[in-house]
């Protein structure tokens, strides 16, 4: 009896676990668009937004490997993990997901994931 219900609970759990997979990649591939907010400056801080424009300026970080782009005027943090996988460049147009915030009284958007970052062509 013990055994059947070991089964039992594994298939139930591998179930849950493809549902919660299959979820997250269907967000990421449809839902985002629908649950971010245009930047503006007006957004609070936490707010997920997605942002279109040009890359008008690329700079490293003095330390960290981080990259600062700025977009539509717009300051974008690129964690070190982040800019590392990316090849970006000056003038390219791109459409970005991130959370805005304020850092040191300045407003930006921080982008979290590789994947939130998309040269339009």
């Amino acid at each position: 009896m013990l055994e059947w219900q070991e089964k039992t609970a594994l298939v139930v759990l591998v179930c849950v676990v493809v549902v919660i997979l299959a979820a997250h990649l269907l967000f990421d591939a449809y839902a985002r668009p629908l649950v971010a907010t245009p930047y503006s400056v007006e957004v609070p801080d936490g707010v997920l937004v997605i942002m279109e424009g040009n890359i008008e300026e690329i700079k490293k970080t003095a330390s960290g490997g981080h990259l600062i782009l700025t977009v539509n005027g717009t300051t974008v943090f690129l964690p070190e993990n982040v800019a590392a996988t990316l090849d970006l460049h000056e003038n390219e147009s791109v459409t970005l997901y991130g959370i805005a915030q304020t850092y040191r009284g300045k407003r930006e958007v921080v982008v979290n994931s590789p994947g939130d970052i998309k040269v339009r062509r």
